[in-house]
């Protein structure tokens, strides 16, 4: 059930309302952007292992498509909700729009649990997904990508699928796709790096060397362990990580006050980024509360794990001496933490340019399956980096010149990137 308290598209919606009034956009305007141009709502139903017959809810929205096909991830999650996808779809348009790439936003999601569930049912719901939204995607309409729960393997039971029902070889169907069959070096780095290039660009501002940092983060999936890589190669410590414990249904953390060690970590480590604790605390490790990662005396936080994490009940135990908040997750602060926290001086870098580095090698996975040529894993990452220093650079002199802050410089640059380019399709 979604909580009265918590719709992140409620949040998604608000968000955009306060670029628009800053763009003094017209009511049409604001009417168009502010809902999803299409949504298609489906059930896919699946033969267990057991021989029982189940059915499971799944989606796919697209929120605007004016500056090219949309582009978007597919979450499996047992708590997926309409209106999660719906603020996903928005924010996934002021992503690519930010990287300024020729993509356009949507998301799909299945309300499942794949801790519970074989592979054989995996795929049958891979499939199921494809076959049920088969006429509404493709390489020039909407491109699908792994998300929360999904990954490479699932992306290429969908494009099977989807080849299957075509008769086309069409890579350019899916991303995140293994390398072996059309993916892309640097895809399964590229998120959590985009995230520290960012950072990077920030301690660049600030005048702070990333070696003289400590950062905790939010979560131990593919993002984190990435963004940790990166820092650590930066010369940076990770105090502490926090990690869902799908056992126990709670989160905790882990923590090493000279830094953890993220190869050892990973050793013990599921593939959905749970921890073993028992195993965490014969390496010597504190093993302490969910929140504890956010209570830390660090420089850096990263929430990279779900929205809804920074709120307004629990910023106020951010430690003083917290100078950047980097958002790995997608809407991980909800407006009225974010009102809190814009009277601080801690920097936040807003999600949709912060985590861009996932959509932007997809991008490039992308062009390289329309080519039928690629690039290596060296050219990958310097592109990368090239267009995360790029779009960063262009958000903070906006910010500065126009006295915004990170968010609200992010948001006016993607809003009217999208609002020129419906203008001149006569949309709006």
């Amino acid at each position: 059930m979604e909580s009265k308290s918590y719709n992140p598209f409620l949040f998604a919606q608000k968000q955009f309302d306060n670029a628009a009034d800053l763009l003094e956009l017209n009511d049409a305007t604001r009417e168009f952007l502010r809902t999803p141009m299409r949504e298609f709502h489906f059930t896919i139903p699946v033969r267990m292992d057991d021989g029982t017959k189940k059915i499971f809810k799944a989606f796919r929205i697209v929120h605007n498509d004016a500056r090219g096909p949309a582009k978007g991830g597919i979450r499996f999650h047992p708590m997926e909700t309409v209106d999660i996808i719906r603020a996903m779809s928005m924010w996934m348009t002021w992503k690519t729009s930010v990287a300024d790439i020729p993509l356009g936003g949507s998301k799909g999601g299945v309300i499942c649990d794949p801790h519970h569930l074989s592979m054989y049912e995996q795929e049958q719901i891979s499939r199921g997904w494809v076959r049920q939204i088969i006429g509404n995607i493709g390489p020039h309409i909407d491109i699908p990508a792994p998300e929360m729960m999904t990954n490479s393997q699932h992306m290429i039971w969908m494009l099977d699928e989807f080849e299957k029902i075509t008769g086309v070889k069409s890579p350019g169907a899916f991303t995140g796709k293994p390398i072996s069959l059309g993916g892309s070096f640097g895809r399964k780095e590229a998120s959590g790096y985009g995230v520290m290039i960012t950072i990077r660009e920030a301690l660049k501002e600030l005048n702070i060397k990333p070696m003289n940092t400590v950062a905790s983060f939010q979560g131990f999936g593919n993002v984190a362990q990435h963004a940790i890589d990166l820092y650590q190669k930066m010369g940076g410590i990770t105090k502490c990580v926090s990690f869902w414990d799908n056992e126990d249904q709670k989160s905790y953390t882990v923590c090493k006050k000279n830094g953890i060690k993220l190869k050892e970590l990973q050793k013990i480590t599921d593939t959905f980024g749970g921890i073993n604790k028992e195993k965490a605390h014969e390496l010597g490790y504190e093993i302490l509360d969910g929140d504890a990662w956010l209570e830390q005396e660090v420089d850096i936080l990263v929430p990279a794990a779900i929205e809804n994490q920074l709120t307004e009940d629990n910023v106020g135990k951010i430690h003083s001496k917290v100078k950047i908040i980097a958002e790995g997750a997608n809407g991980p602060t909800t407006p009225d933490a974010d009102e809190i926290l814009n009277k601080t001086n801690i920097l936040i870098l807003p999600d949709f340019l912060t985590n861009a580095g996932g959509v932007i090698c997809s991008y490039f996975e992308q062009v390289q399956n329309n080519m039928n040529y690629y690039w290596s894993k060296d050219e990958i990452l310097s592109k990368l980096d090239e267009k995360m220093s790029t779009a960063y650079a262009a958000v903070s002199d906006f910010a500065k010149e126009n006295s915004l802050n990170m968010r609200q410089a992010a948001y006016v640059i993607s809003v009217d990137r999208v609002v020129q380019a419906c203008r001149m399709r006569g949309w709006i």
